[in-house]
């Protein structure tokens, strides 16, 4: 025996069949007005935050392909400046070998000209000191042959007679 358990004259266990229509046009209408009140704006809320966060994968994978590019970009600078480093390195180290070259050579030949303007200078000093003794020598000679001469003459008069007649030749020339 089923026992039916009536609240306010209805069976719970049986429903009404008035009930149930009531309670679906009711459904039905708050369905029909929730669609349009909230679940289209939900829906447009949801497909917007879709489409944002579709934008914000495809930026963010653009952002990745960039920076990748940026990147070998970035490798590809640094590999040539390395490569000019190089270039500019030898071409300064050829530089300072040419000056250097340059600067013994120059060295050189200044060197041998002041070794040949000393030599030229020490024979010039030279021949003067030769001439300055010859003329020193022959002066003394002279101081030497002037004292034996003025002591002959003084005691002989021979020499006295010839020294006048000498003289006597030096006016006349």
């Amino acid at each position: 025996m089923t026992h039916f358990v009536f609240i306010g004259g209805i069976s719970v266990m049986q429903p009404d069949p008035g009930l149930i229509f009531w309670t679906t046009l009711i459904f039905l209408l708050v369905w029909i007005v929730l669609g349009r009140m909230a679940f289209r704006p939900i829906q447009n809320a949801l497909k917007k935050r879709d489409g944002d966060i579709q934008n914000a994968l495809d930026e963010a994978k653009r952002a990745r392909e960039e920076i990748g590019q940026m990147k070998s970009q970035n490798e590809q600078l640094l590999k040539e400046a390395q490569e000019q480093r190089t270039v500019i390195l030898k071409e300064a180290q050829t530089m300072r070998d040419s000056i250097i070259g340059k600067a013994k050579e120059d060295a050189k030949t200044q060197v041998q000209a002041m070794i040949a303007e000393a030599k030229t200078d020490v024979e010039h000093m030279r021949e003067e000191l030769r001439i300055s003794i010859k003329n020193e020598v022959g002066q003394m000679a002279l101081d030497i042959a002037e004292k034996l001469i003025r002591k002959e003459l003084k005691s002989s008069a021979d020499n006295q007679a010839l020294t006048k007649q000498l003289v006597e030749e030096i006016k006349f020339n």
